[in-house]
């Protein structure tokens, strides 16, 4: 599909974009490699293809759900101006 200027000044204008004039034509030229790009490849048949979640068969490496640290929440509200069973207490901001 070749674009021509008047598609790209319509396709600007609804995006909303200002492009320079002397800029259009390599717009037109990028903007229909894309859609040839597009049409080329929904050609192809992929009805044996599965959907993937990701292009490379990776997996999320995970650490073992083990407790690392020591619980310092004590610690941490003896600095707090004003705690309550256990949590912060803060000014109220929302009537």
């Amino acid at each position: 599909m070749t674009l021509d200027r008047n598609d790209v000044e319509s396709i600007a204008h609804l995006a909303r974009i200002a492009i320079d004039e002397a800029d259009i034509p390599d717009y037109a030229r990028d903007l229909s490699n894309i859609l040839d790009l597009v049409d080329e490849m929904a050609r192809e048949d992929t009805a044996d293809v599965l959907p993937l979640a990701h292009p490379l068969d990776a997996v999320q490496r995970l650490r073992p759900d083990i407790v690392t640290e020591e619980d310092r929440r004590a610690l941490f509200q003896a600095g707090a101006p004003a705690v309550e069973n256990g949590l912060y207490l803060v000014p109220k901001v929302i009537e």
